[in-house]
């Protein structure tokens, strides 16, 4: 027996629509995305107390925070998003090798629909911000990958990692 998937933002007449959750219970929601950047080993070579320093300030703070305010504003980034409030949502922006690092973006709350684009939104910003911040240091800075680790609550879970 095959289980045949339908687009959750597609109308029974083809139209884009927004999902209703309305009839949905409120549950603990989490998601967490990660970006991998690759700033190159000069960059992170100048790594101090955990950041870059740049002339526009320090890079890792500044990402942490456009994160946050990136997330928290997903519904009116995305279309068709629904737009929640947040309960919490935490950063970590840490390296992973000698050229890159890793940037976490862990959302949470108690609700009728899922954080996982609130979590792609904030990795994501967090890592256009440190491209912006440290460009003047290099154009060879590479956003590899952006991709959801975690899902916790609703229906379904989901986990990439062990």
């Amino acid at each position: 027996m095959s289980i045949e998937k339908k687009l959750s933002h597609i109308d029974a007449s083809g139209n884009a629509a927004m999902v209703n959750v309305s009839e949905k219970p409120v549950t603990a929601r989490l998601a967490r995305a990660r970006a991998i950047v690759e700033l190159g080993e000069e960059i992170l070579s100048s790594l101090q107390n955990g950041d870059v320093q740049t002339k526009k300030g320090a890079a890792f703070q500044t990402a942490i925070i456009a994160g946050v305010m990136a997330a928290k504003k997903t519904g009116e980034l995305i279309p068709l998003c629904h737009p929640l409030g947040l309960e919490d949502c935490q950063i970590t922006i840490a390296p992973i090798s000698t050229s890159e690092i890793a940037i976490d973006c862990t959302a949470r709350l108690h609700g009728k629909t899922g954080v996982e684009m609130e979590a792609l939104t904030g990795a994501t910003l967090a890592a256009l911000t440190i491209y912006d911040m440290c460009k003047a240091l290099s154009h060879h800075i590479v956003i590899k990958e952006i991709k959801l680790i975690e899902k916790r609550g609703g229906k379904s879970e989901f986990t990439t990692e062990k």
